[in-house]
């Protein structure tokens, strides 16, 4: 990005990615070596939302051969930017006096569904997952003995994993906050403060997760009071084996949501009866109450894995009708959710980084391109038009070509929200997990 001195490399040595750990007194710590750090925000992101690239490289339809894509054609354009949405898409002029994307492959700036910013140790010394920890309840009495330290740094912290992220090229997300009597409402407090730290250079949308149970540890009173506040989701936390009653938990949260105009996003982890039960009702709840659709969300819900294939082609019809999602972190191994059968009956599913670098798990990388790649690799889509299609997994449903290879994305009038990309097309950038080089966010150009 020749026009512009917020270049990714300074980003990434700016915000100290690697080396920010635990804020103490303006230092940080890595491996026991103090290591001066700013607490601040790092990203300096341009305020004018106007701005005109000059070669960038857009996805204009498909190669075929004897009826099959083989390959994907792409142009080079001139792009306008104007009060946070595009203006214009033109033949390329590339003389012109603009940012040069040097042929770098515009996609839709990516979007984590699921993440948790305000538990994580991110930043600081390897921590592996406690093996004593081996179930839900065992994380929730974990969680009591720890979340207070964690809140003391739970901003900053927070701040680094959206650069994290940002770096990865998403510029949305979905946190879920903790809301129980140890942390209270500070946990929301916290993350809130980091996301309007960084406000105009990313996007988030909150969940009030009772992540101790909302009846299991006495969190009604919470849950009722942040309902009140500026959150967009109420979640929930297995109604039957934490709260001990499916359609108590799903009534209460239901019954929240719609008092306070508010979406559902319930982590459903429990298998078996009690999981598929789970989601019957909250079905039920959905269409007693069609408002709550396209607003209600199940995470993880790790039963749809383990279901008979008539009866989940059953049920992933009936979500399909309720319009509610799956939000799923693709989990393999032994657990592998059935993805493409979602996909064949409508079913809205995104994805998410769920935990980076937290007593839950190590994993989290802050790359939903990487996302992409593991649901190629775990269904067996190795095609062009296959790993096309697994970009949506990243940018929740937004492709550049549609199925037939038609130019959908970018239009004229769009939320300026993008990146540029060091591969030729979707397919390599989904199956090589390719650079991210630049980011921009609402128009501004992030780095």
């Amino acid at each position: 990005m020749n026009a512009s001195n917020i270049s990714r490399k300074n980003f990434l040595k700016n915000s100290s990615l690697i080396l920010a750990n635990l804020a103490l007194g303006g230092h940080a710590v890595l491996a026991n070596n103090p290591i001066k750090t700013s607490v601040s925000s790092t990203i300096n992101p341009e305020k004018k939302t106007s701005l005109q690239l000059k070669n960038v490289r857009l996805e204009t339809g498909f190669i075929y051969e004897d009826g099959e894509v083989t390959g994907t054609k792409t142009a080079l354009f001139t792009i306008t930017i104007e009060a946070g949405k595009i203006k214009t898409i033109g033949a390329n002029q590339p003389t012109l006096e603009a940012i040069d994307a040097e042929g770098l492959l515009m996609l839709p700036s990516f979007k984590d569904m699921h993440i948790h910013l305000d538990k994580t140790f991110f930043g600081g010394p390897w921590k592996a997952r406690d093996p004593r920890n081996r179930t839900v309840k065992d994380m929730i009495v974990y969680e009591q003995k720890t979340m207070p330290e964690l809140l003391k740094t739970s901003t900053f912290r927070a701040e680094k994993m959206i650069e994290l992220l940002q770096v990865n090229g998403v510029s949305h997300a979905r946190s879920h906050v903790n809301i129980e009597p140890t942390s209270k409402l500070q946990s929301l407090r916290n993350v809130e403060k980091a996301i309007s730290n960084k406000k105009n250079s990313f996007q988030a949308e909150l969940v009030a997760f009772p992540q101790h149970g909302i009846f299991y540890s006495h969190s009604e009173q919470l849950m009722k009071d942040v309902a009140q506040l500026d959150i967009d989701f109420i979640g929930g936390l297995d109604p039957y084996s934490i709260d001990g009653g499916i359609e108590r938990s799903i009534d209460f949260i239901v019954q929240l949501a719609l008092d306070h105009q508010k979406g559902i996003d319930i982590h459903l982890h429990e298998s078996g009866e009690s999981g598929l039960k789970t989601i019957q009702y909250l079905m039920k709840k959905v269409e007693e109450n069609p408002v709550l659709k396209q607003k209600t969300f199940l995470s993880h819900c790790f039963v749809l894995a383990k279901l008979e294939e008539r009866v989940l082609q059953e049920t992933a019809e009936q979500l399909s009708h309720a319009k509610i999602g799956i939000v799923s972190t693709i989990p393999f191994g032994k657990t592998i959710m059935p993805i493409p059968t979602l996909y064949k009956y409508g079913v809205d599913v995104s994805s998410g980084n769920d935990s980076i670098i937290d007593h839950w798990n190590t994993f989290g990388s802050g790359s939903m391109l990487e996302k992409a790649k593991i649901m190629a690799q775990l269904y067996g889509y190795s095609t062009e038009l296959e790993l096309s299609r697994c970009l949506k997994i990243a940018t929740h449903n937004i492709l550049p070509l549609d199925n037939q290879g038609k130019q959908q994305w970018p239009q004229i009038g769009d939320d300026a929200n993008m990146v540029l990309v060091e591969a030729s097309c979707s397919a390599e950038a989904v199956s090589r997990v390719s650079p991210i080089r630049s980011l921009i966010h609402q128009g501004r150009l992030i780095y």
